[in-house]
C-alpha cells in the first residue's frame, strides 16, 4: 500500500511530528537530566559513585546498543504498538524506581527497563516520521529529534522542584505517571504501511485458503451414478463416505508427497536465511574494512566515553567543590541541554557548506569538547562551570552529524548497517564512561583525575579520527567527497540533523 502524495508532507503528517516530538520529550526527559537525580541517589543509598553511575550510563547506553532490535520491532509490529509498549516500560520503570531498596534494583528498573523503553520510542518516532515525509523529511526529523534536548531542559528543573516538594520517591512516581502520556502520543501514529507482522499473518491466511481450495475435490468427483445411463439420479457422497472409499495406498502416497514438498519448502527457507545471513556478515566485514569507518567508530567510542559523564556528574561536581550548596533553579544539566539543541542546528548548517568536510568538522568538535573537559578541574567558580557546560553541550550536538558522515563514507545503500555499528560503539562508550569516572573519584576522592582522563580520551579520539582520514592514506573514496543530497528548501538545510 503506497502512500498517496497528498498524505506526505502535509495534513496529518504534522500531527505525527507533534506526537513524535512529545513522545521523545516524555521518554528522554528524565534520562537526559539524570544528573539531577544522581546526588539524591548517592545520599539515599550511600553507595560508591562508580556503582551508582551505572544507573545513568545504562539508561543512555542500553537503548543505543539495542537499536537493531528496536528497529526490528518497529518493522514487524508498527510504530503505534511499539510506542504503547514503550510507554508501559518507561512509566513502569520510573515508578518501580521509586520503590528501589538498593542501587542494584535501580540499575535494573531505571537503567535497563527505562533505557530499553527509550530505545523503542526513538526507533518508532523516527520510522513513522520518515514514512509521512518525503520533501520535508529533514525538517520534520530535525524538529522531532530536538524533543530530547527540550525534554532534558524542562525535566531538569521540574525534577529538582518535585524533589524539594515531594521527595525523591514522589518525584519518580509523578514523572512515571506523566510518562504514561506516551500511550496518548501513540494514538496519533496512524500507520501508512502495513507492518511486517500483519503482512506475514495476511500471507499465511491467504496461503491456507488457497491450499484448502486446491485440495477440495471437484464436484464431479463427489457424485457417483447408480447406473450406466445419464438419466439416473445422482447421489452426492458425504465427506465421511468419501474418506471411506479412498484407497489407503493412495492416501499414503499423497501424504508422502505432501511431506516431501513440506521438507523441500523448509530446506528452501533455511537456505535463503543462511544466504541472507552470510550476505549480511559479508557486508558488515566490508564496512569495517574501510579505514575511515574504523576511525569514525573509534572517534565516536572515545567521545562517548569521555563526553557523556558530565551529563551525570556535573551537578555533583559543583556541590563537591563547594561552588553551590544545592542544585540551582536552572541546573547545569538544563544549560547543557539547550546548548546541545543549538549545537545540532548550528553544526547542521555548517556541514551543509560545500567547502567544509564533515569528518574534519566532527574531529574539531571532539577536540574543542575535550579541551572543555580538561578545563573543568581548574575552574573554581560556578559561572565558569556554567560556561564550560554550555560549550561542551554545544559541541555534543555533533551527534547530529553521524548519519551525514556515515553516508559520506559508505553510501546510502549501507547506511542502516553502518549506523547500527556506530550506535553500538557509541552506546558501549556511554555505558563505560560514567562508571570509570565514578571509580576514579572513589579511588582519589576528587573529580580532577577523572575529568583529565575524560578530556584526554576525547582529544586522543579527535587526533585518531583526523590522522586516519587524511587524504594521504591509500583508501577507497568516491570522486565527490560529499554525498548527492538534494534539498527542496532552506529549512531542510537547517534541519540536516536527520
Amino acid at each position: 500500500m503506497a502512500p498517496s502524495t497528498k498524505v506526505l508532507d502535509g495534513g496529518w503528517a504534522w500531527a505525527i511530528v507533534v506526537a513524535s516530538f512529545l513522545a521523545q520529550l516524555l521518554a528522554y526527559g528524565s534520562p537526559q537530566s539524570v544528573g539531577v537525580l544522581y546526588p539524591e541517589w548517592l545520599h539515599a543509598f550511600q553507595e560508591g559513585k562508580g556503582m551508582t553511575a551505572w544507573v545513568g550510563s545504562l539508561v543512555a547506553g542500553v537503548g543505543l546498543i539495542a537499536s537493531p532490535v528496536c528497529s526490528a520491532c518497529v518493522d514487524n509490529f508498527g510504530a503505534r504498538p511499539v510506542t504503547i509498549f514503550s510507554g508501559v516500560m518507561v512509566a513502569g520503570g520510573l515508578m518501580l524506581s521509586a520503590f528501589a531498596p538498593n542501587v542494584q534494583f535501580l540499575i535494573f528498573s531505571y537503567g535497563i527497563v527505562v533505557g530499553l523503553g527509550c530505545g523503542l520510542v526513538y526507533a518508532a518516532t523516527l520510522t513513522i516520521t520518515c514514512q509521512y515525509f518525503d520533501k520535508r523529511r529533514g525538517l520534520a526529523l530535525g524538529i522531532v529529534t530536538t524533543g530530547t534536548s527540550v525534554g532534558a531542559f524542562i525535566y531538569a528543573t521540574a525534577q529538582n522542584e518535585l524533589i524539594v516538594l515531594y521527595g525523591l520517591d514522589g518525584c519518580l512516581l509523578i514523572i512515571g505517571a506523566v510518562a504514561l502520556n506516551l500511550m496518548a502520543c501513540a494514538g496519533f501514529m496512524r500507520p501508512l504501511n502495513m507492518p511486517g507482522y500483519y503482512l506475514k499473518q495476511k500471507a499465511a491466511l491467504e496461503r491456507n485458503t488457497e491450499e484448502q481450495l486446491f485440495e477440495k475435490p471437484p464436484l464431479n468427483d463427489l457424485k457417483i451414478t447408480a447406473g450406466p445411463t445419464a438419466t439416473t439420479p445422482e447421489k452426492t457422497l458425504t465427506v465421511k463416505e468419501l474418506l471411506i472409499t479412498i484407497d489407503p495406498k493412495d492416501l499414503a502416497v499423497q501424504t508422502e508427497k505432501k511431506k516431501g514438498l513440506a521438507g523441500l519448502a523448509i530446506m528452501k527457507v533455511i537456505k535463503k536465511k543462511k544466504q541472507a545471513y552470510s550476505k549480511y556478515m559479508q557486508s558488515m566485514y566490508e564496512i569495517l574494512q574501510d579505514q575511515s569507518m574504523v576511525a569514525f567508530c573509534i572517534g565516536i567510542f572515545m567521545f562517548s566515553l569521555g563526553a557523556f559523564p558530565p551529563v551525570l556528574f556535573i551537578e555533583d561536581v559543583a556541590q563537591s567543590e563547594g561552588l553551590i550548596e544545592e542544585v540551582s533553579i536552572i541546573p547545569l544539566v538544563s544549560i547543557g541541554a539547550i546548548a546541545t539543541c543549538v549545537g545540532k542546528l548550528a553544526l547542521g548548517m555548517l556541514v551543509d557548506i560545500r567547502w567544509i568536510n564533515g569528518i574534519y568538522l566532527y574531529a574539531f568538535t571532539m577536540f574543542a569538547g575535550g579541551i572543555s573537559l580538561l578545563l573543568i578541574p581548574i575552574t573554581k567558580t560556578y559561572a565558569g562551570l556554567q560556561v564550560l557546560t554550555a560549550i561542551l553541550g554545544f559541541f555534543s550536538g555533533n551527534w547530529s552529524l553521524t548519519s551525514y558522515i556515515t553516508t559520506q563514507i559508505v553510501g546510502l545503500d549501507r547506511l542502516t548497517q553502518a549506523h547500527g555499528i556506530l550506535m553500538f560503539f557509541g552506546g558501549f562508550g556511554i555505558m563505560l564512561g560514567p562508571p570509570v569516572v565514578g571509580w576514579f573519584f572513589d579511588w582519589t576522592q576528587s573529580y580532577d583525575l577523572a575529568f583529565y582522563f575524560s578530556g584526554s580520551c576525547v582529544v586522543l579520539g579527535s587526533f585518531i579520527l583526523f590522522v586516519l582520514t587524511l587524504p594521504c592514506w591509500n583508501r577507497k573514496h568516491s570522486e565527490n567527497d560529499r554525498p548527492d543530497v538534494h534539498y527542496t528548501s532552506n529549512c531542510d538545510k537547517v534541519a540536516s540533523v536527520a
